[in-house]
């Protein structure tokens, strides 16, 4: 009750210029230091996707290795996408046996996966100053 109370004689004596002006005060951004997290975050999220393309280069080839049935909808699905993500390297080799031509350049493929987006999340850790 005594918050709402009536103000004191003693309070209201203070005109508004001797009021302190109430400022808050945040701490000081470290913007290297912040660089450094969203620059690991971006490489983690790089690593991450390089493993996944991979993770799906491998599948593909479990598939086919495997003689997994083609017009399953998943087996179509993942084929689908290794198609894409093996870039030029469905065709490098040349073997006559169609398991061992998947296995070989799908296999590459995925290794390429790993590799390149390994050499991009350590770049991206670098120049943006994480460790």
């Amino acid at each position: 009750m005594g918050e709402h109370a009536e103000s004191s004689p003693t309070s209201s004596s203070k005109t508004s210029s001797e009021e302190e002006p109430k400022v808050s005060r945040r701490a000081p951004v470290d913007w290297r230091q912040t660089g450094g997290r969203v620059a690991s975050v971006v490489a983690s999220i790089v690593r991450w996707v390089g493993l996944i393309f991979a993770a799906l280069l491998v599948i593909h080839v479990i598939f086919t290795v495997g003689s997994a049935n083609p017009d399953n909808g998943i087996v179509s699905f993942v084929k689908s996408w290794a198609d894409s993500l093996a870039l030029g390297f469905s065709d490098l080799f040349t073997p006559s046996d169609a398991k061992l031509r998947v296995l070989v350049n799908y296999g590459i493929a995925a290794i390429f996966w790993l590799v390149v987006s390994g050499i991009l999340a350590k770049v991206i850790r670098r120049v943006g100053g994480g460790s």
